[in-house]
């Protein structure tokens, strides 16, 4: 029997891993002792995360004035941890592209986790510049736990989606959770994120992203995430969490450096960028 969100990792095994490049770029990027050279050696080794790394460079999302063709120039122009945290982001939708579930629609979910990271990045660069591709792929993940328990832990799942269900309201999905799992989707997440020996803003933000307040390094990054997660709810109206703006306690606000006056713009700048990211980690 599951009982914590390490053993629900234990079990999902292998069909969670990242590739071996990512890992190693992963750990590469914080070693002093490590070089460009080094780095975009260990990205030219494996030729499919090369092609998704040149496509993504190279697309409108990134706006860059010059084509990029090679890793080398890749490193130069991104730089080397924003390319990692690209890497990251388009290793953990590969990743995940294999966890089949029965329980929601794969395109809804990444069209959500997509707007959201989309949504993050520009609320980040808005009051934290040069944070905007760390808060990218934390929107992006932040809800990856859910995958985890729809797969291994499906009769739970459907459990806590009739009982959102019945009570119109979303916001309480991790409560709901842990009343039926006796964890939640953000502990799930957490937990991977570690095994991945991610970045700590990585695990605290996803750890914390439906109660930043709680966040002890990142409060102002987890703060951000949980905003854009009620955005993207709010733009998308799929979600129950329709109304959940209003319910945004004011130190969030606070703590994200933000007012309720960005909601409206920022569904407007994001929504057409859906597409265009979609296509990017596609394939």
């Amino acid at each position: 029997m599951i009982t914590t969100p390490e053993q629900l990792i234990d079990d999902i095994g292998e069909l969670v891993s990242l590739p071996e490049a990512c890992v190693r770029i992963n750990e590469m990027v914080d070693d002093p002792d490590c070089s460009v050279e080094d780095i975009g050696k260990v990205i030219s080794s494996d030729p499919a995360l090369t092609l998704r790394i040149l496509k993504i460079a190279n697309s409108p999302f990134y706006g860059l004035s010059t084509g990029v063709d090679t890793v080398s120039r890749a490193i130069t122009v991104l730089g080397t941890v924003q390319l990692r945290d690209l890497i990251l982001a388009s290793s953990a939708c590969n990743t995940f592209e294999g966890i089949p579930n029965d329980l929601i629609s794969m395109d809804d979910f990444w069209h959500h986790s997509i707007f959201c990271g989309i949504t993050a990045r520009k609320l980040a660069n808005s009051r934290m510049q040069g944070r905007g591709e760390a808060l990218f792929v934390t929107g992006l993940l932040h809800d990856v736990g859910q995958l985890i328990i729809f797969n291994r832990l499906p009769v739970e799942a459907k459990q806590v989606l009739l009982r959102i269900k019945n009570t119109n309201r979303a916001s309480g999905l991790h409560l709901i959770e842990q009343q039926i799992i006796g964890f939640d989707h953000s502990q799930v997440a957490a937990a991977l994120t570690r095994r991945w020996k991610l970045p700590t803003y990585i695990q605290e933000c996803v750890a914390f992203h439906h109660t930043p307040l709680k966040a002890g390094t990142f409060p102002q990054e987890a703060a951000i995430i949980h905003i854009a997660q009620a955005i993207t709810n709010l733009a998308v109206k799929a979600s129950l969490e329709y109304n959940d703006i209003d319910y945004i306690d004011d130190n969030i606000w606070k703590t994200a450096g933000l007012t309720k006056g960005i909601i409206e713009q920022t569904i407007s700048e994001v929504t057409p960028e859906i597409s265009e990211v979609q296509a990017m980690f596609a394939g």
